[in-house]
């Protein structure tokens, strides 16, 4: 069964909603992200972009990701509630998911970028480990 989620920042300016299954569900412990959340990581999955409907604007920044590409950080230009990250791959979106409307069925199956996870962050030990990206 496809996976059905929706979800908004704190404002409500910004909504969205999708249908797909998570291709992958992880906490990411780079510094960018610890930066985006103010926290030890980020929590989210990655579904195929045209899965997702998002109904009002979301404004756009830009970082240069391990690859050397491009990762879009998306966020609320009101609330400044941080939404979505657009990988170097166009056809994907990465989903935070603490703004879920229901987050209760995220259940994260890795630990990325721990090279650079901070020594006060708690880390669940049944999760595999990755120091950066894992490859495909």
């Amino acid at each position: 069964m496809t996976r059905h989620f929706t979800g908004g920042c704190s404002c409500g300016a910004v909504r969205y909603e999708g249908s797909a299954d998570p291709i992958v569900m992880a906490n990411c412990h780079c510094r960018d992200c610890q930066k985006a959340t103010g926290g030890a990581f980020a929590s989210g999955f990655l579904v195929p972009r045209d899965a997702v409907k998002i109904e009002g604007e979301v404004k756009w920044y830009q970082v240069t990701g391990d690859s050397g590409k491009p990762v879009g950080r998306g966020f609320c230009p009101v609330c400044g509630s941080r939404l979505f990250s657009q990988p170097p791959n166009p056809e994907l979106l990465a989903v935070a998911a603490g703004n879920l409307d229901d987050s209760s069925w995220f259940s994260p199956t890795m630990d990325i970028y721990t090279a650079s996870a901070q020594p006060w962050a708690c880390m669940n030990p049944e999760l595999s480990k990755f120091a950066k990206m894992p490859s495909a």
